[in-house]
């Protein structure tokens, strides 16, 4: 009887999957048509297919006493009906899945696509700030000091050839920022002569770190425009970099005027800022703080992960 009852459960089993298999794997119908077809055609195929097997034939056996056949098929025909109901919830859940997977997919997608367009639009924001200022400063060396605007635009040329560089790479390393950074302080250089002492202090090693471009670059070009080039006798601008734990730690000082009250905060810092934001979220952070006796100190503290 046991084994009669195995046979009979692999044959209707099979019978349902190969029906499943061929009309929905196959010939792609929908799957009510599938289940309606595994109930009236598979259940009584299995019982046919295991009869030939060896097993007793339920079917014979129930149709000879017509009036009690439903006490033979109707168990079968309910746990087959369970297990297809069954059966369309775990497919139904998996169709569910793979599209909220989809959707989460494309949510993804789309607000990389607007992190990156916001990170071009703020970094675009920056340059032609300092482009125009130097623009402006050759323009006026042209005809006063031609060798000067000569030697200026050829630093500019060098900013701008190692900044289009930078700007078709979403990533960066910290020596290709300081590239950038010298190319600007040569040309301030120009502007303020002996006015303007450089300090660099950044290890060899660390300038292979990641670093998306032109955040260092905006720090530097404050503290000439706001702290060195106002004050009558100029001062040291100088650049550190230091590594701790999981983190880089990049600042600029200077020794000028400092920060005014009442000076509005500054389109270069506002987009720090959201540029920090955008790429790593709270983690990373810009701090602004006075120098004593006078000047300022800007820190970036970024995650290297």
């Amino acid at each position: 009887m046991l084994y009669d009852n195995l046979l009979i459960s692999f044959c209707i089993g099979y019978s349902c999957w190969l029906t499943g298999s061929l009309l929905g794997g196959w010939l792609k119908l929908s799957r009510i048509v599938v289940y309606l077809a595994v109930l009236l055609f598979s259940v009584p195929f299995g019982f046919k297919l295991a009869a030939w097997l060896g097993a007793f034939d339920v079917l014979a056996r129930a149709f000879r006493v017509p009036e009690r056949a439903y006490l033979f098929l109707l168990p079968t025909f309910l746990v087959v009906t369970f297990a297809m109901a069954v059966s369309m919830l775990y497919y139904r859940s998996q169709a569910l899945a793979g599209e909220l997977e989809a959707t989460r997919r494309r949510e993804a997608e789309s607000r990389e696509a607007q992190t990156a367009a916001q990170l071009a639009l703020l970094q675009a924001q920056i340059e032609p700030h300092f482009l125009f200022n130097t623009l402006a400063n050759v323009q006026s060396l042209i005809e006063m000091d031609p060798p000067r605007a000569s030697s200026m635009l050829g630093h500019l040329n060098t900013y701008l050839r190692a900044s289009l560089a930078r700007s078709r790479n979403a990533g960066g390393t910290l020596g290709q920022e300081l590239e950038l950074v010298s190319a600007l302080l040569d040309i301030a250089a120009i502007r303020m002569g002996e006015r303007l002492q450089v300090k660099l202090e950044v290890d060899e090693a660390l300038k292979a770190l990641p670093l998306p471009p032109l955040l260092l670059q905006p720090l530097v070009e404050n503290a000439l425009r706001h702290g060195l080039e106002p004050s009558v006798t100029g001062g040291e601008l100088a650049i550190f970099a230091e590594r701790q734990d999981k983190f880089l730690r990049l600042g600029v000082s200077d020794s000028g005027v400092g920060i005014a009250e009442s000076s509005p905060p500054g389109v270069g810092l506002a987009n720090i800022r959201e540029r920090l934001a955008a790429l790593y979220g709270p983690a990373a952070q810009l701090r602004l703080m006075p120098r004593q006796p006078h000047g300022v100190l800007a820190e970036l503290v970024l995650p290297l992960a």
